[in-house]
């Protein structure tokens, strides 16, 4: 078995600045976790599965084109999930349709929670550390273009790591995901 994790990785400079943000806040996973939006969470699936995985993300990416997300400001799951994170105020219906089809085919698992796409910058710390990571991301601001999506591992060490970049088509008109019935 594998844990995988299916997102879409947030670039630089942006990537370090999150970082960083949540080492300051005191977060351990800080070194362990890449700045991401999930679009699959850690999922266990049995290494001979990876092929088709494989296949199933290349055909999701085939029928996508880039789109902007727009980072801003700060919010949080508490009390429900020990969560705080960064925003998006642009991109977010993407992300969404993009999540129902990586999480279609070999990937098609329940969910715990309803899919709201974020930025993890603190995780499962004290209350007060979680109140000032909060406080000081409310006036963060980032913009970038999603050209793909990765595949990740989570090694015995607990750190992710990419597998593989599944680069969007880049074709034309709507993202073939939008117009399949995934909505």
């Amino acid at each position: 078995m594998r844990s995988i994790g299916v997102a879409i990785g947030i670039p630089e400079p942006f990537r370090t600045e999150l970082r960083d943000w949540r080492r300051r806040v005191g977060d351990p996973n800080a070194a362990l976790i890449v700045p991401h939006i999930t679009l699959l969470g850690p999922t266990e699936v049995p290494i001979a599965q990876l092929p088709a995985i494989e296949r199933h993300l290349a055909e999701v990416a085939s029928g996508g084109e880039p789109f902007v997300i727009h980072l801003r400001g700060s919010g949080t799951f508490r009390p429900l999930s020990p969560v705080v994170f960064v925003t998006l105020a642009m991109g977010i219906s993407c992300c969404e349709l993009l999540e129902k089809a990586v999480r279609s085919g070999p990937l098609d698992r329940p969910t715990r929670f309803s899919y709201h796409p974020h930025v993890t910058v603190a995780h499962d710390i004290d209350e007060e550390s979680m109140d000032r990571a909060a406080e000081l991301l409310a006036e963060y601001r980032a913009q970038f273009e999603v050209t793909g999506f990765e595949l990740y591992e989570r090694g015995d060490d607990c750190a992710w790591r990419q597998l593989r970049h599944f680069p969007f088509a880049c074709g034309g008109g709507r993202p073939t995901w939008q117009d399949d019935g995934m909505r």
